[in-house]
């Protein structure tokens, strides 16, 4: 287990400071801005598609923080939204906010590790994984991890900070790297040159400053390649 990856599981100031921003939308949409030149409006109306995942999905959502996702769950619907992080103390909050939206009974609430996952082949038909890949020591076993859970047919999308968007960016991801909060961060197209390496059609990359948005599809009748 790598330094940053213990970090993430056992530290709570800084889980708490993360939390606490992007729960608050103006807060998160200025602190996007000013740190990664990024538009979080994009974020969440990625998020708000979850309302559209219809009766009897699968949904994985890795690292799920504080519950960031779950305001794009609707109460009532009939899906089956499996929120996972490697924190303890981020789950707890999960759990919180799932409460406080109503969406608590759809949601079973897991502590895993996304770059070695306990679910067996083929579980999801979503998988989204937000602000968490720029983290991980290594974020390209992550994505093979949640290819290798998703159906064919089924749908992964997310957001990493990226490297090569900005020297200002980059000079703020190397601070957080040396402070540990940051693992391997990805390069600039990275994650689109993997998605494609384990079988997966992209669908789209899209930058929006030091962030890229990414959505890609496993084909049918297709299996994950390792």
């Amino acid at each position: 287990m790598t330094d940053v990856t213990e970090r993430w599981r056992t530290e709570r100031v800084m889980a708490a400071m993360y939390d606490a921003g992007v729960k608050h939308g103006r807060v998160a949409t200025v602190g996007a801005w000013a740190m990664w030149g990024a538009d979080m409006r994009r974020m969440f109306a990625d998020v708000a598609r979850l309302a559209d995942a219809p009766a009897g999905a699968s949904i994985l959502d890795i690292p799920c923080g504080g519950g960031f996702a779950l305001r794009g769950l609707l109460p009532g619907q009939a899906v089956h939204y499996v929120a996972a992080d490697i924190s303890p103390y981020m789950l707890g909050q999960a759990r919180r906010q799932a409460a406080r939206r109503g969406v608590h009974d759809a949601i079973e609430f897991v502590e895993a590790d996304v770059t070695a996952l306990q679910f067996a082949d083929n579980s999801f038909d979503l998988c989204v994984t937000y602000n968490g890949l720029h983290c991980l020591p290594d974020p390209r076993a992550a994505l093979g991890e949640l290819t290798r859970v998703l159906k064919p047919g089924g749908t992964l999308r997310g957001t990493s900070c990226v490297i090569g968007r900005g020297l200002r960016q980059d000079a703020l991801i190397a601070m957080l790297r040396r402070a540990g909060v940051f693992g391997n961060t990805p390069h600039a197209g990275d994650i689109e040159t993997w998605l494609r390496e384990f079988g997966l059609d992209v669908v789209s990359v899209e930058p929006s400053g030091a962030i890229e948005f990414f959505e890609a599809r496993l084909p049918r009748g297709e299996q994950a390649r390792g």
